[in-house]
Order: C-alpha cells, then sequence, then structure tokens
C-alpha cells in the first residue's frame, strides 16, 4: 500500500470525531423511532423543492417557446429555480441537521474501521 495513503488514513483515524465514533459503536437506532411533525415537514419540503426545481424551469422553457416570448424562461427559470433551492435549504433545515449527524457519524465509523482494518494488513 502507498505509505502516505496509509498515513493519511492513519491520521483520519486519530481524530477525535472518528476515535468516538467507533469507540461509542454509532449505529442508526434512531432512525427506528416515529419522525416529528417538524422532520416530517422538512422531507415534504425537501420533495416538493424537486417538484418546483427543474420541472418547473422545463415547463417555463416550453412555454416560452409556445408562447415564443422568451421572457417567460429567461426571468421566470432562475426565479422558479430559486425558490425551489431556497425551499429545499426550509426542509434541510427543518429535517437534516440532527438525522444528517446522525448518518454521518456512523457512516464515519464503518468506513474508518474498514480502512483501518485495510491498513493493518
Amino acid at each position: 500500500m502507498n505509505r502516505m495513503l496509509r498515513q493519511s488514513i492513519l491520521k483520519i483515524g486519530a481524530k477525535d470525531y472518528v476515535r468516538s465514533a467507533i469507540k461509542e459503536q454509532a449505529d442508526l437506532s434512531a432512525f427506528k423511532g416515529k419522525p416529528s411533525l417538524k422532520v416530517l415537514l422538512g422531507v415534504f419540503a425537501i420533495a416538493f423543492s424537486f417538484i418546483v426545481g427543474w420541472p418547473a424551469v422545463a415547463a417555463l422553457g416550453v412555454l416560452s417557446i409556445k408562447l415564443q416570448n422568451p421572457w417567460f424562461a429567461a426571468i421566470g427559470g432562475p426565479l422558479t429555480y430559486g425558490a425551489s433551492h431556497l425551499i429545499f435549504m426550509l426542509g434541510m433545515y427543518l429535517s437534516g441537521a440532527t438525522y444528517t449527524l446522525i448518518f454521518f457519524r456512523w457512516l464515519t465509523r464503518i468506513s474508518m474501521e474498514k480502512l483501518l482494518t485495510w491498513v493493518d494488513r
């Protein structure tokens, strides 16, 4: 194995976040519970942002061609896409932080356990 890669993996494995995730056996048990209304609203907002995003921009493009008015796409497209981004960020705010941290802590643990086992060979 490349010596630099091995050293990098060991250096990352020595970080407090990684060591605590491995020591505490970070898992996904928090996902077994019933989600709160806030989380459900957040997931709904994220899903809605995908509907508002590219499909709405594409529809404005088609409308612009049909009506032969490029301003629908030129003005409406960026505004619609910007609105979908704001809706997505709201959804992430409502539902994302807690579950994202839990997921990434678990992902860090399983990834680093595999990498550290691979380095020790």
